[in-house]
């Protein structure tokens, strides 16, 4: 069975159950909507369920194409490439694609660059702040799912998203400025985003386009 949402053809798997009595519609990895309903269900009715649900279903269908969208492709620093598997082990990087073996921990290494860079830039951007503020007492890099940064205004540590690795580096430098500014304002007052403007003037530019991205 076929239908057609959103100007695409789309493959329709039903599986039917003795034992089920409501029928569930969900979209896969390999972006087939498939269908579990009661063996008594018609091929009508089901048709007319996915047409009556095209909206919610193409929603679902957005999501995985993203999802995938993610595999297929790697982020470093603003650039994005081709993601190609291979039997050779380790990391190599092309024009536009870079080779990793099956086995090869991505997560792992994404860690290590950013702690080697992320550091580079905190001390850039601690030399070039104009406001006197203590140095950081720690950086801490892991993934964050709502914030790309966060400062302890208590201990001076400030905590970096992992995901900044992925992006160009004036993104990872705008959080880091941001961060740096909550050493003198534990608020988000009008002094504080004066602040981030005196250090970082094309801020809100840089603002608008990480919050698209979250």
């Amino acid at each position: 069975m076929e239908v057609e949402l959103d100007n695409e053809i789309y493959n329709v798997i039903v599986e039917r159950k003795r034992s089920t009595r409501n029928t569930y519609i969900r979209v896969k990895d390999d972006l087939n909507i498939y269908v579990t309903c009661n063996i008594l269900t018609s091929d009508r009715f089901i048709l007319n369920l996915i047409n009556n649900n095209e909206k919610r279903i193409i929603k679902m269908i957005n999501v995985v194409k993203k999802k995938k969208a993610k595999e297929e492709y790697f982020y470093y620093l603003g650039k994005r490439y081709d993601l190609v598997y291979l039997n050779k082990k380790g990391i190599t990087f092309g024009e536009e694609k870079v080779f990793v073996s099956n086995d090869f921990n991505l997560d792992k290494w994404y860690k290590k660059e950013a702690e080697k860079i992320f550091q580079i830039e905190l001390d850039k951007m601690y030399q070039a702040f104009i406001y006197k503020i203590p140095y950081p007492s720690g950086l801490t890099i892991r993934k964050m799912k709502t914030r790309w940064g966060v400062c302890n205004v208590k201990t001076h540590k400030i905590t970096l998203n992992l995901e900044l690795i992925k992006k160009d580096i004036k993104y990872l430098d705008y959080v880091i400025v941001h961060e740096l500014s909550h050493l003198l304002y534990a608020n988000h007052s009008k002094d504080f985003w004066q602040c981030v403007e005196d250090n970082f003037s094309d801020y809100k530019k840089i603002r608008k386009e990480l919050k698209q991205d979250e």
